[in-house]
């Protein structure tokens, strides 16, 4: 007869037995379905998306390129476009990888003194903070905009004061 493991570094003895859950079946089901959804849902794409992943044209060494980045580029790709490429290329894409690295910081350091200036008692916590949810979601929406300008209207141009005409495509 094999008695019990009595190791006391295994057993928890300060957590009543009514609280505790075994590891299986408990802990272990919900791994496999999600490892099945993962699955089915690769299968889908990969039937709903076959069409894209035929052979296009051939290679034509003569043919003129028109360069064109992948999709999740394509709002940055456009706006290169809109004015000088020092500030469109290089200054404004790190100044954003950087705010984006520092948010919270800048958040928790400047956000309480922004909210004694504009007289109210507390920063609001970030899911009910209008101020930092409204910059966030203007960029969401500029990017989203960018890039379906690029990827679904490249044909329309639009009048701009620095370069001329700047054309999605």
């Amino acid at each position: 007869m094999i008695e019990p493991d009595k190791n006391p570094s295994r057993i928890p003895y300060d957590v009543p037995a009514e609280e505790t859950h075994p590891y299986f079946p408990d802990q272990f089901w919900p791994y496999p379905v999600l490892a099945m959804v993962a699955l089915i849902t690769l299968g889908v794409l990969s039937f709903v998306g076959q069409p894209l992943l035929e052979p296009g044209q051939p290679a034509d060494p003569r043919s003129v390129i028109i360069t064109r980045p992948e999709w999740y580029f394509l709002a940055l790709f456009l706006f290169a476009k809109l004015g000088p490429a020092l500030i469109t290329t290089i200054l404004v894409p790190t100044a954003l990888v950087i705010a984006v690295l520092f948010w919270p910081l800048f958040d928790q350091r400047l956000g309480p003194r922004l909210a004694r200036r504009l007289g109210w008692t507390a920063w609001p916590v970030p899911k009910r903070n209008v101020i930092t949810g409204a910059i966030w979601i203007a960029g969401l929406w500029i990017v989203g905009l960018l890039t379906l300008w690029a990827a679904f209207a490249p044909e329309l141009c639009l009048p701009w004061l620095y370069n001329g005409p700047v054309c999605g495509g």
